[in-house]
């Protein structure tokens, strides 16, 4: 698999300038043969827009995702939709299975090369220092895995770097790449680049850490997307600049990781 992070900068409360940013991304990984492309955390608003998330909510059938859907389908290629604000009430009259039936969640869209959306997941860990998440959003309940390509995939969001029991639940799902759509602010460019690396390392899978850039009243974005490999190698990253960071990534490569070191076989109860 051919797998690119599309890591540009986010404006906030401007959806459709970012929507179009998002869209010229991912043709552009499409160009180059990529299979799965994904974005970056609530890329459409912003992810410190947060005067913002009440207007600019959608539910799961909304205008980005439907956009990303076309594009998917007609580009053949699978996107992880970074994530979006999810309008609940909206969500929940449309038939989708939500966490609660009103409020808004940090919500990601697997899309498959056909266009159907294969996996919807909620970040479950909602970040509070210096942050409104947690005052204006509805945490998930889901761990989310889908299959495509020759990898199951997981996904999670930004803050979920810092919680491990998260990724060995996926792990135990047997995912083999993790996908970790951000919005990683300044100062914490250190954390930014040890967490993805050691989730890899200790779950001998490949993850794909994508982040923006931009600033914001509360925060500027750090940049430095990076793939990791199974043994936290990083085999492909950005600096600072807007950047489609390409992989080719290999789910052999995860099985013979972990019949090398079978670190995963040793694990105690947890």
């Amino acid at each position: 698999m051919k797998l690119a992070l599309a890591q540009f900068e986010i404006e906030g409360g401007k959806p459709s300038a970012n929507r179009q940013r998002a869209r010229t991304l991912v043709r552009e990984a499409a160009e180059k043969g990529c299979d799965l492309v994904a974005l970056p955390e609530i890329f459409n608003v912003g992810y410190f827009a947060f005067d913002s998330y009440s207007r600019e909510a959608e539910p799961l059938d909304g205008e980005t995702i439907t956009e990303l859907q076309e594009v998917a389908d007609d580009l053949d290629i699978s996107i992880c939709a970074g994530s979006i604000v999810e309008d609940l009430a909206e969500s929940t009259a449309r038939g989708f299975d939500t966490p609660d039936e009103e409020g808004y969640a940090n919500t990601s869209v697997y899309i498959d090369s056909s266009g159907d959306r294969r996996g919807v997941y909620r970040k479950r860990h909602l970040f509070g220092y210096e942050s409104a998440e947690q005052d204006l959003l509805t945490a998930g309940e889901s761990v989310t895995t889908v299959d495509d390509q020759g990898f199951t995939v997981g996904m999670t969001t930004c803050y979920d770097l810092r919680f491990p029991q998260l990724y060995r639940r996926l792990v135990d799902a047997g995912a083999t790449l993790v996908l970790v759509p951000s919005a990683w602010p300044y100062p914490r460019v250190e954390h930014w680049q040890l967490l993805p690396r050691t989730r890899a390392v200790e779950n001998l899978c490949y993850v794909g850490a994508v982040n923006g850039i931009g600033a914001f009243e509360e925060a500027s974005l750090l940049g430095r997307s990076a793939v990791y490999d199974p043994w936290g190698t990083p085999v492909a990253s950005a600096g600072e600049r807007e950047r489609l960071v390409v992989a080719d990534i290999d789910p052999e490569r995860v099985e013979q990781r972990r019949e090398e070191f079978p670190v995963l076989d040793d694990r105690l109860d947890e």
